[in-house]
């Protein structure tokens, strides 16, 4: 899995929001200054999480974005499919969708195990953990072994 800069600037994003402890709107002047996102791109971002009622707009001199959906229910996979569309595609098409001839047909089954194994991580963590630093300790405890932070 490739993390796009896009699904990175997201998460951050959240984390900026959803750390206000008064639910208040946050600018995105303010979000893009605190995490050091190209302002234009932050715009899409949140455009994007707009559309799939992640965050709301509120307009006027004190406006900015809220949280439209509590932190709590929103997990890394709901932004990353926001933002970026379906956690493993094949050639742009979800991994059940792609036809192999019977030679290469277990291929098929290596992409499909490796979205079940990003779901156990990605769906299992939420905005409100990652805003808190605190990540479930099935997560938590995958990092704890030096060869998860060796490149391969």
């Amino acid at each position: 899995m490739r993390v796009t800069a896009k699904s990175d600037y997201a998460l951050r994003a959240l984390i900026e929001i959803a750390r206000r402890d008064d639910g208040g709107p946050v600018s995105a002047e303010e979000i893009g200054r605190l995490q050091d996102i190209p302002h234009g791109f932050l715009q899409a971002i949140l455009a994007d999480l707009r559309r799939a009622g992640v965050l709301v707009a509120q307009r006027g001199q004190s406006g900015g974005w809220r949280m439209n959906k509590d932190p709590d229910q929103v997990t890394v996979a709901d932004v990353i499919r926001a933002v970026d569309g379906p956690l493993v595609s094949i050639y742009g098409l979800r991994p059940e969708a792609v036809e192999y001839n019977p030679a290469a047909a277990v291929l098929q089954h290596v992409w499909i195990a490796s979205r079940r194994s990003l779901r156990d991580v990605l769906e299992s963590v939420t905005v409100q953990q990652l805003a808190d630093g605190k990540l479930p300790k099935s997560v938590s405890s995958r990092t704890s072994d030096e060869d998860a932070w060796q490149p391969h």
